[in-house]
């Protein structure tokens, strides 16, 4: 939908009328503009961001509590508010993490007592709210569970499924496939023509269920890195200079940053067999997480 709004012209012969019939789009959404929004909510969901990062299990009562802390005072629905805005969930044990939209089909969880030893055996996805100077995006990437290297990533100013259906087309048409794809449940991930992109290249779908609520860790710990090593330094002012910037992140992280869960190896070293072969296989990300947050 977004995609196809963004082709209507008002400048162009054919009127708008006419265009969003061929388009099949609503004129009431080919004539929508956003409002902005106040500079004093962008301020906050940049704090909410910060917060959740160093504590992803704090809910909207924890956030507005340390938002009070730091001199804002703010009552808890606008922090459910924003956060719902922001896609963002406090991650604990629980039924559902994410829901699915009503009629999405859900697939089994598939990594059970599964040693993940090898790039291309289990890929992993997710999306994260990125902010700018003006703004936010949302930001979704492809990662190669064995190595932590990112396949691919796009990004959207929306909360749709066509981004991640981008994102994974240009990770198999890179990349080959791999045997398991796992995502949560949510519902750009349990859309038919994101599954369907999967089933032909006879990829297993595995998504997280009762209790596997820590199962992507390995991408929640690629958006730490990325918001604390570039996007909060640089605040980004556009769109275009966001992609670009990611652009450079993603090469460095997976080029030349050495991640000590690799054997101080870079994604790429291992996921390409370099220096001397691939490093030990994947701790389970519950150990992974439990390290990060006690240490």
């Amino acid at each position: 939908m977004t995609e196809r709004k963004a082709m209507i012209d008002s400048s162009h012969e054919l009127p708008v009328v006419a265009q969003c019939r061929l388009l099949e789009v609503p004129r009431s959404t080919a004539y929508y503009q956003p409002a902005p929004v106040p500079h004093a909510d962008l301020e906050l969901m940049r704090l909410i961001d910060e917060i959740y990062l160093k504590w992803p299990f704090y809910g909207s009562r924890r956030i507005r509590h340390e938002l009070g802390r730091r001199g804002f005072v703010v009552n808890r629905k606008r922090v459910q508010r924003l956060m719902q805005c922001m896609g963002l969930q406090a991650i604990y044990p629980r039924e559902r993490t994410t829901r699915p939209a009503p009629g999405h089909k859900i697939y089994p969880y598939l990594l059970r007592d599964v040693i993940v030893d090898r790039p291309n055996q289990v890929w992993a996805t997710d999306i994260t709210y990125v902010p700018m100077a003006r703004g936010w995006m949302y930001l979704v990437a492809i990662v190669d569970w064995h190595s932590r290297r990112v396949l691919s990533w796009r990004l959207s100013n929306t909360m749709v499924t066509d981004f991640c259906v981008e994102a994974l087309e240009e990770a198999l048409r890179l990349h080959g496939r791999p045997e398991i794809f796992n995502t949560d449940q949510g519902s750009q991930f349990t859309a038919k023509n994101f599954t369907d992109v999967l089933k032909r290249h006879e990829v297993a779908i595995s998504m997280d269920g009762k209790g596997r609520w820590m199962d992507n860790v390995f991408v929640e710990r690629l958006w730490r890195s990325v918001k604390y090593e570039d996007i909060y330094l640089r605040a980004y002012e556009t769109p275009a200079e966001l992609r670009a910037g990611l652009r450079r992140y993603f090469e460095f992280y997976n080029s030349q940053r050495a991640h000590s869960g690799l054997s101080n190896q870079t994604p790429d070293e291992v996921y390409f067999g370099m220096n001397g072969g691939f490093a030990e296989a994947a701790v389970h990300p519950e150990v992974d997480l439990i390290g990060r947050l006690v240490g």
